[in-house]
């Protein structure tokens, strides 16, 4: 009897631990940069890549041919409504452009990347 309920509350626990690693998710979305952006100081040249953020760490990346440029924190904050598309949020003008977020389509969430705190990898 006891062997049973072992073999039950391990099923139940390794079922557990399943389900919270399948509500992680790793959001990316393919964009154009027209001009330069800066993501935490660190130079974006203009040009096609990915952007990804992963739900469960925080990780913030920007990917050319699946290399990473840029990789940083970010952090989630819940909208009112879900987003029709894909949109990308910055500031500044000129060459002074600092991408401050971006929010995935159909999602009620944005992404608001960190101020500091950005690692570069890769060439420049």
């Amino acid at each position: 009897m006891k062997s049973i309920l072992n073999r039950v509350l391990v099923v139940l626990i390794v079922g557990a631990l399943t389900s919270v690693v399948a509500l992680a998710k790793v959001h990316t979305h393919k964009v154009r940069f027209d001009s330069d952006v800066k993501v935490n100081n660190t130079i974006v040249k203009k040009g096609n890549y990915e952007v990804s953020f992963d739900d469960q760490t925080g990780q913030f990346s920007v990917l050319k041919n699946k290399k990473v440029v840029v990789q940083t924190t970010a952090r989630v904050e819940t909208r009112t409504t879900k987003a029709s598309d894909f949109q990308v949020r910055s500031t500044g003008t000129g060459n002074d452009i600092q991408l401050v977020g971006v929010t995935f389509g159909g999602s009620d969430k944005d992404i608001v990347i960190s101020n500091s705190g950005a690692t570069m990898s890769g060439n420049k």
